[in-house]
């Protein structure tokens, strides 16, 4: 049976390190990326800069895929009993998803089926947006509510759920990754 593990935490908290390190034991270790540095409208220099830092930072043995929008597909496809997927983040694929029109709670669902359904183990990092401020306009605070209902929902999932702070983490549920 396969494992599946939350990592929760603000930005810039230390979440895709702390998931990495924890992935990094397996044999088989499949990124999947919600973040694409060029979409058909445009071409972002930064996200570039960060994707290949990330690259770098994990080292050789990773397959990469970048998945802004199928990830249950992606998870049925790849999930292999032995190995791991680190979906990063669930946050950008939750975003992506919003604004390509697409029903949160329904593609919720077939993510969650997905990882049900998984032969092997899937650590998914998220940001927790719920600390903050209530945003000042509509888009923004129906961003931050899906994204609380999404973190609950793989959080209930999910053997394990740890939260970083500062690069430290503090379990929330089940076992410490590392």
């Amino acid at each position: 049976m396969s494992t599946v593990s939350l990592i929760l935490g603000g930005a810039r908290s230390g979440k895709s390190t702390y998931a990495e390190r924890a992935a990094s034991a397996y044999p088989q270790k499949i990124y999947l990326a919600t973040a694409p540095a060029q979409t058909e409208e445009t071409h972002d220099e930064e996200m570039t800069a960060r994707i290949k830092q990330h690259i770098a930072r994990r080292g050789p043995g990773w397959e990469t895929i970048e998945q802004p929008l199928e990830i249950a597909d992606s998870i049925n496809a790849h999930s292999a009993e032995g190995a791991i997927l680190l979906l990063d983040c669930a946050t950008l694929w939750l975003s992506n998803m919003m604004f390509a029109g697409r029903d949160a709670d329904t593609e919720t669902k077939r993510l969650i089926a997905a990882l049900d359904n998984a032969s092997g183990d899937v650590i998914i990092v998220s940001n927790e947006v719920g600390l903050s401020i209530v945003p000042e306009n509509a888009l923004a605070r129906a961003f931050r509510d899906a994204q609380g209902r999404l973190n609950q929902k793989l959080a209930s999932r999910a053997e394990n759920v740890v939260f970083i702070a500062a690069g430290l983490p503090l379990l929330l549920k089940g076992e410490a990754l590392i």
